[in-house]
């Protein structure tokens, strides 16, 4: 049986771990299921260097050596790489998601340490790739979802189905990071319970979303993905705007949460998945209440909602958060979730602007908006909004409307840079721009590449990034004066363009306007 060692990186060095990385550990518990030998360093958690890192490639005769993450994540990733290669040249390096399914040309391209990647999905295809290796198998032609290479050529091969049931996966292998440093992380500034929790661990319940918002990736884990070949004849991944919207059991979530209680005691459980009001719209309005119902009855309920008192410490039982939507909720809906236990919900609302919200492809409007922060609130749960600025239409008419809503509302935020990240609509609208942007370099792009929170390419038709940075700290600081004030010194900029020198930075790029009723064959601009 293969030896494997999976390398978690860091992810936020700014910030402390609070995440462990659920995909990873669910590969691991695969891993394990069909007879593998698997250690896990977790570098996001111990953060020890690359000294010890390098230690822990050589420490034993790997057979492979696998690593994944978010496109944020890419920098580590690059170190890593050569590290392993360089400290266990036998091993076999694999790699996966989404940093290498919105890109895996690229990736295989910049980092040929890498053997073999795994795009899209990679429940049935990784452990498969593990079977073939021990077997001593290296032909991976005929092996769907992954990108290999052919002497140096990197060659995609065709996709692989999504698994239509999620209840088929085991649980993720827990046991394999160091709890401690993650709980000892606990703490959410997000809502009373979520800051006072001692033990919380994320969980994660459906796969997918059914909105196509432009700035938004899904990465071969919706049923969005095609492959065919590009201008140079070669195999490339395209995403699309076909969904396939995946969710576990209630029963298959309650026992898993259950485990986790009783054998780790948690007092909190953080719902990572995209959106879970689309599940619960796709589900025909059931599956929000299956869940709340059978996680009473499995006795998770906290005992300050079933005594219908306010939370101390003294509270038994697990809260537990999530993301919504501000179209697809229900005051029934979010009553019910209060009730089990829900002490929060991530609100994607990302503009208070209409024309923006329209051009987004999330379906919401500015009524919709605004109501769904009351709907929320009157339920008991706290909303926490999302706001963007930054988008391709962004004016000071469109932040001078967040600004207003934000006020009406009591809101206060810091919003995120829009940011065309790989694998999204507007990665591919914008890509000449911003590899202009990069002198030429798109891999510089991808380094740079952060959590949204400061300005890497710019989409925005009429702000720089020095000019978002400032309208960053206005809408922080919902200050109209100020925005009126900027509003005339870039107007008049504009009319003494010699006097007030202004960046050379212009382009209008081709709109895409999304199709009404969309499928797989519908494919993204390339």
């Amino acid at each position: 049986m293969a030896k494997v060692l999976f390398i978690n990186p860091v992810i936020r060095e700014e910030d402390n771990p609070k995440h462990i990385p659920y995909g990873m550990a669910l590969l691991a518990s695969i891993a394990m299921s069909r007879g593998h030998q698997v250690q896990m360093y977790d570098a996001n958690a111990w953060r020890k260097g690359d000294d010890v890192l390098a230690e822990v490639c050589r420490a034993d005769d790997w057979d492979v050596i696998a690593i994944g993450g978010l496109t944020t994540a890419y920098n580590f990733i690059k170190k890593t790489v050569k590290i392993a290669r360089r400290e266990s040249p036998k091993s076999f390096i694999m790699a996966g998601g989404g940093f290498l399914t919105a890109m895996p040309l690229e990736i295989m391209e910049w980092l040929p340490e890498i053997d073999l990647g795994i795009v899209g999905e990679a429940f049935e295809t990784f452990p498969e790739v593990l079977d073939m290796l021990d077997a001593g198998e290296r032909d991976f032609s005929k092996t769907l979802g992954v990108v290999y290479r052919m002497g140096e050529a990197p060659k995609l091969t065709p996709v692989r189905p999504n698994i239509p049931d999620l209840d088929v996966l085991p649980w993720p292998a827990w046991d394999l990071f160091p709890l401690d440093i993650y709980f000892k992380n606990s703490q959410l500034l997000f809502s009373e319970e979520a800051f006072t929790s001692k033990r919380r661990i994320d969980v994660n319940g459906s796969l997918g979303c059914g909105l196509i918002c432009r700035y938004c990736w899904h990465l071969g884990t919706t049923g969005d993905m095609v492959v065919e070949a590009d201008e140079h004849g070669n195999n490339d991944v395209r995403f699309t705007y076909g969904r396939n919207i995946r969710y576990h059991s209630a029963a298959y979530i309650t026992k898993m949460v259950k485990h986790l209680f009783e054998n780790y005691q948690i007092d909190f459980a953080s719902f990572i998945d995209e959106n879970l009001m689309t599940m619960d719209a796709a589900s025909g309005r059931t599956w929000i209440k299956e869940l709340c119902e059978a996680w009473i009855a499995a006795g998770l309920q906290p005992t300050c909602r079933r005594d219908g008192v306010p939370h101390d410490e003294t509270c038994k039982g697990v809260h537990w958060s999530g993301t919504s939507h501000a179209t697809l909720h229900t005051p029934q809906g979010l009553a019910l979730m209060f009730k089990a236990g829900c002490s929060h919900l991530v609100y994607g609302l990302e503009t208070f602007d209409p024309g923006l919200l329209r051009d987004l492809g999330k379906g919401s409007t500015v009524p919709n908006n605004v109501s769904s922060v009351k709907i929320c609130l009157d339920s008991g749960i706290k909303p926490l909004p999302n706001i963007i600025i930054g988008f391709p239409d962004e004016s000071f008419e469109t932040i001078r409307n967040d600004i207003k809503a934000l006020v009406r509302l009591g809101i206060h935020a810091k919003p995120h840079f829009a940011t065309p990240y790989p694998g999204s609509e507007w990665y591919y609208t914008y890509k000449h721009s911003i590899i202009e942007q990069y002198g030429g370099n798109l891999e510089s792009f991808i380094l740079d590449l952060g959590d949204a929170t400061k300005p890497t390419a710019v989409i925005s038709h009429q702000f720089s990034a020095v000019e978002l940075i400032g309208l960053q700290d206005i809408v922080l600081k919902r200050d109209l004066r100020l925005l009126d004030q900027a509003e005339r010194h870039f107007a008049g900029a504009k009319l003494n363009p010699v006097a007030q020198p202004r960046s050379s930075f212009n382009f209008v790029p081709k709109k895409i306007k999304a199709p009404v009723a969309a499928g797989p064959e519908k494919l993204l601009p390339r």
